[in-house]
This record gives C-alpha cells, sequence and structure tokens, in this order.
C-alpha cells in the first residue's frame, strides 16, 4: 500500500504539520509505510475524509497553535456538521482520564504530537485494527488532550440513524475481532496507569441474612401504559422453585400506568405498587426505593418498564448462577426486539467480551455491560446506585467489579424493545453528549479508585 492512500495535502498549512487520510488507516502496517514521512513533522494531522471534511488551513494553524503552546499531546475541536443538507452545529465533549471508549468522538480532524504516533508505532507493531485508538490512549497517558470549544471546519455525516440504533453497534458480534484487539490495547493502557485489576484478587460472595422472599424483580416505570403490563405478566408467569415478587416503583405516571399497576397488585399479592414520596426520584432513586423496601428479596433483579423476559425461566438461571458461583451481580443477555417482538439487528446481545479473567478490566471500555442485571441485594443496600436516569446500573457494576465475582450468562433470556417511546430512541447532540460525558466520568472515579485501591 503506497503512502499516496494515507498522506494528503493542504495549500498554506503550517509546514510541521503532516496530514494523514484517517479513513482507512487501522492497522500497525500502515503506519510503519508512513513513518518516513512523519519524522519530519511535529505534529500529525488525521482526518476522516469520508465524511467529506473541509479544512482551512486557519483550522489547523489553530489546532498547532494550541498544541504548541500548551505542550497537548492532542488536540480537536468542536465543528459544524452537514446532515441532509442542513448546517448542524456539533459539539464534542472533554477528554477525561475516563474516556476510554473505543468510540470517543474526537470529531473528523484532531491534531496529535509526532511523538505520541511514533511511540505507539514502535509499541504496537502487530495492530490489525486499533492503531488510531492505541494512538489516543497514549496521548491520554503521555500527557494532556485538549478539547478546543470551536468551530473550526465542516464535514458531512452520512449516517442518518437515530441515536437507538447506533447505541448498539460496538456490541455487534460481527465486529468481534475488532472488539478483542481493542481490549488488548485497553488492558495495556490501565496496566501501565495503575489501574488494573487482577482477577486473582476477585472475591465470592455468600448473602447472609433473612429476606421475606428469595428474588424481587424490580421495575422502575413511569408513563410506560402500553407496556408495563406486558412487563408484570412476564415475571408472574415465571417458573421458580422460590418464592418471589415484583415491586414496581411507579415515579408519580401521569398516564393511566398507576391503574394498571394497582390492579395487577389487587389481583396478586406479589405485586408490589409503590410511588414514593419524593419527585425528585430519577432511575436510581427509585432501584434504591425499591432495594431498601423490607419486602425486596435476597436477590434483586431488573426488568424496565418497556421490556419483557424471555421465557418463564429467567428467573430461575439468575437465581442459579448466584447460588452456584456466589457472584455479586449476574448479567444476562438479551434479544433485540420492536414493539409486536419481531427479532431487530444485531439481534442477540450477549457481551462475549466479559471474560473471568479480563471483563471487570474491559467494562471500563465499553458503555454498556448487558441485561438483564439482577444483585445480591445486601450489596446494594451498602453500594446505593447513584439517583440518575442514565448509566446508574453500569456505574454500579463497575463499583462491584473492582473487589467481587461477576456472573454471566450469555444465552438469551431478556427481550430489549426498541420503540419510539423508548427514552434514548432518539437523542439529542447535547443529550448525547451529557450521557456519554457522564459514563466518561463514572469511569475516571472508577479508574482513580482502582488505582488508589492498588497502592493501598
Amino acid at each position: 500500500m503506497s503512502q499516496n492512500c494515507f498522506q494528503f495535502h493542504i495549500e498554506s498549512a503550517p509546514s510541521d504539520v503532516v496530514f494523514i487520510n484517517a479513513t482507512k488507516l487501522l492497522s500497525s502496517n500502515d503506519l510503519l509505510e508512513l513513518r518516513a514521512a512523519i519524522q519530519p513533522s511535529t505534529y500529525v494531522c488525521f482526518a476522516a475524509l469520508e465524511k467529506q471534511v473541509e479544512i482551512e488551513p486557519s483550522a489547523v494553524a489553530r489546532l498547532t497553535a494550541i498544541a504548541a503552546q500548551t505542550n497537548a499531546t492532542l488536540v480537536y475541536s468542536d465543528f459544524y456538521e452537514i446532515k441532509q443538507d442542513e448546517r448542524l452545529s456539533h459539539k464534542l465533549i472533554a477528554c477525561q482520564e475516563g474516556s476510554l471508549r473505543d468510540d470517543f468522538d474526537f470529531g473528523a480532524l484532531y491534531l496529535c504530537r509526532k511523538d505520541v504516533v511514533l511511540d505507539s508505532i514502535a509499541e504496537y507493531n502487530n495492530l490489525k485494527y486499533s492503531i488510531l485508538y492505541s494512538i489516543r490512549l497514549a496521548a491520554m497517558r503521555r500527557g494532556v488532550v485538549l478539547h478546543i470549544p470551536e468551530f473550526l471546519y465542516v464535514c458531512r455525516e452520512n449516517d442518518l440513524r437515530n441515536s437507538g440504533e447506533k447505541q448498539f453497534d460496538y456490541v455487534d458480534p460481527r465486529n468481534r475481532d475488532v472488539q478483542i484487539e481493542m481490549e488488548r490495547v485497553c488492558t495495556d493502557h490501565l496496566k501501565k496507569i495503575g489501574a488494573f485489576v487482577d482477577y486473582k484478587k476477585i472475591h465470592s460472595v455468600k448473602p447472609e441474612g433473612d429476606f421475606p422472599v428469595e428474588a424481587s424483580v424490580i421495575i422502575p416505570v413511569r408513563n410506560r401504559a402500553k407496556t408495563i403490563a406486558d412487563a408484570i405478566n412476564s415475571v408472574l408467569s415465571q417458573s421458580f422453585d422460590g418464592s418471589f415478587n415484583v415491586i414496581v416503583v411507579d415515579n408519580h405516571s401521569n398516564d393511566c400506568t398507576s391503574d394498571i399497576v394497582a390492579s395487577f397488585a389487587k389481583r396478586d399479592s406479589r405485586v408490589i405498587h409503590i410511588i414514593p414520596e419524593r419527585t425528585d426520584l430519577q432511575i436510581g432513586g427509585c432501584w434504591m426505593q425499591a432495594v431498601n423496601d423490607p419486602r425486596c428479596g435476597r436477590y434483586a433483579i431488573q426488568l424496565d418498564s418497556d421490556d419483557l423476559y424471555a421465557d418463564n425461566s429467567t428467573i430461575s438461571q439468575i437465581v442459579t448462577k448466584f447460588r452456584t458461583e456466589h457472584c455479586a451481580i449476574v448479567i444476562g443477555s438479551y434479544s433485540m426486539v420492536d414493539f409486536d417482538l419481531k427479532p431487530l439487528p444485531p439481534f442477540t446481545i450477549d457481551h462475549r467480551e466479559w471474560t473471568d479473567d479480563n471483563g471487570m478490566n474491559n467494562a471500563l471500555r465499553i458503555n454498556g455491560l448487558g441485561a438483564p442485571r439482577a444483585f445480591v441485594t445486601s450489596l446494594l443496600r451498602q453500594n446505593p446506585l447513584p439517583n440518575v436516569s442514565y448509566g446508574e446500573d453500569y456505574a454500579i457494576g463497575l463499583r462491584l467489579s473492582r473487589e467481587f465475582k461477576i456472573g454471566r450468562i450469555f444465552t438469551p433470556i431478556y427481550l430489549c424493545r426498541r420503540w419510539n417511546g423508548n427514552s434514548d430512541a432518539a437523542l439529542s447532540i447535547d443529550k448525547v453528549n451529557a450521557n456519554n460525558y457522564y459514563k466518561d466520568s463514572i469511569r475516571t472515579f472508577e479508574i482513580l479508585a482502582r488505582k488508589n485501591r492498588a497502592n493501598d
């Protein structure tokens, strides 16, 4: 492959910058071929040319000036985006220590110090897919990565799918080889910064204490009249050799959701209908309302008000996993379906990137852990979910995986229903940014905690 496949030039741009088309730049060999071209420069400017990036020399000069003045290892900026012939402002978020997602959005144009690029070439000489990811992590490790909140270029966005369709791309089974390589790069990074968790130091859990039932399914709900009956029925139809109930935390619905839940509670004593006194509870707060209720069982099992269990064995499979492996959390696999329960791509989401010996580290790279999630209630009472409506389960999953065993079920036991009523079906860029920033923050907290624990 010739250098011409990757290099391009911009008239009147700073002379100490070499420009690289990052669209097809994936492997170590690709960069090895470019090493001679990179060597004389001070900075390497990567651009995703498939997005038809319009780059003004003044934009590159601005990136270069900030990098030179601050000695930043990588700089990136906001940009204007052409979507269906409409020009939109596309803001990005600041990169922090927890920004380990391999899909972190640096935009279609970013500038990196040459020494960081060359060191990545030297360190990784056999990557097939993730050389750019390794460069980004090296930049975070070696210095400061800066976001410039200025609109410095224009690009065209050709992926017009809504947020609800894009969010599962990273767990598409067809990307398995890519995911394995990304895991390797991220794990190396965690070892270098002192945040790696050794699986040999992970503890098992044996729940103690008396509980009124063995398992409680917890359903936070607000205004889901179209789906809540299906969710409750999927719990009541479970075949399980122990006792269980379903705790529905009705967060002040103002449609007929409350009436539907109340009618179930009236007919079946296993249905517990809670309307919190507080009006400021998010999903995490509703969960803790149920977990701290004296009627909660030994194990607390998640079910979203949109979703259903795949068959009548879901609770039994989860509790069996708790009993046999002494886990703090059990996380299942799910199938994607539409409102009428017809399969949707990518169909089965099994999160096979989780392994017993490295899942607790790889969890810092991915953006979710799977579903349904189930917890040892006593541990959850000691480590409450944050009172937020996005990432609350991910936060506690990371926290507990730091020191306790996580059990996985890799066959689908849950139906994730995607429809226009989902809260994440079509998010604005500002909302996507807010969600991503929160999860990056959660990862930052966890990395710092793991570093601190390693130093104890």
